[in-house]
C-alpha cells in the first residue's frame, strides 16, 4: 500500500512537472489521474487495499468539512440571533471503537466540530461521554455520530 502511495505521488509530481502548472487543481488532476492509471495497471495483482481506501478517505474529508461547515453555521447562527436554541447535555455514545487508535481519533473529531466536546471514555471503552450544545433528540444525535463519524472511520482503519 505504501509503494502504490508513493507511486501515486511521484506520478502526480511527474504530471505537474510536464504541465508547468503548479496550481493547486493541477495537484488535484494529477492525483486523480495518476491514481486511475495505477488502477489500470495494477487491476488483477496483488492486494487492493490502496484503491479501496482512498475514495474513502476522501469522501471522509469531504463529509469532516461539511459537517465542520453545518456546525460552524448552527453555532455562528445561535450566537448573533437574540434567542438562544442550545439544548445542551450529556450523551453516552455506545461505541464500536475498540483501539486506542480508533477511539482518539472518534473523540478528537467530535471534539473538533464545534457545539460538541468528548469529555470521557468508560473504563471498559464501550462508551463514549459527549457533551454537546444542541440535544434535541438524543437517539438521533447518537445515530449521527455512529453512523457518520464513526461508522467512515472505522471503513478506513479497518
Amino acid at each position: 500500500m505504501k509503494n502504490r502511495f508513493l507511486s501515486n505521488i511521484l506520478l502526480t509530481f511527474i504530471w505537474v512537472a510536464i504541465t508547468g502548472s503548479f496550481e493547486f487543481a493541477n495537484y488535484v488532476f494529477g492525483f486523480i489521474l495518476s491514481f486511475i492509471i495505477l488502477y489500470v495497471i495494477t487491476q488483477g495483482r496483488g492486494s487492493a487495499k490502496y484503491f479501496k481506501i482512498v475514495p474513502k478517505l476522501i469522501s471522509f474529508i469531504l463529509f469532516f468539512l461539511y459537517e465542520l461547515l453545518k456546525a460552524n453555521l448552527q453555532v455562528a447562527y445561535d450566537v448573533i440571533t437574540p434567542t438562544f436554541y442550545m439544548k445542551p447535555g450529556i450523551v453516552r455514545v455506545p461505541l464500536d471503537a475498540e483501539t486506542n487508535l480508533e477511539i482518539t481519533l472518534l473523540a478528537n473529531l467530535i471534539t473538533l466540530t464545534p457545539g460538541t466536546l468528548s469529555l470521557d471514555v468508560s473504563d471498559d471503552r464501550k462508551v463514549l461521554y459527549v457533551h454537546a450544545m444542541y440535544i434535541s433528540d438524543k437517539e438521533a444525535f447518537i445515530k449521527d455520530i455512529k453512523e457518520g463519524f464513526e461508522k467512515r472511520l472505522l471503513e478506513i482503519l479497518r
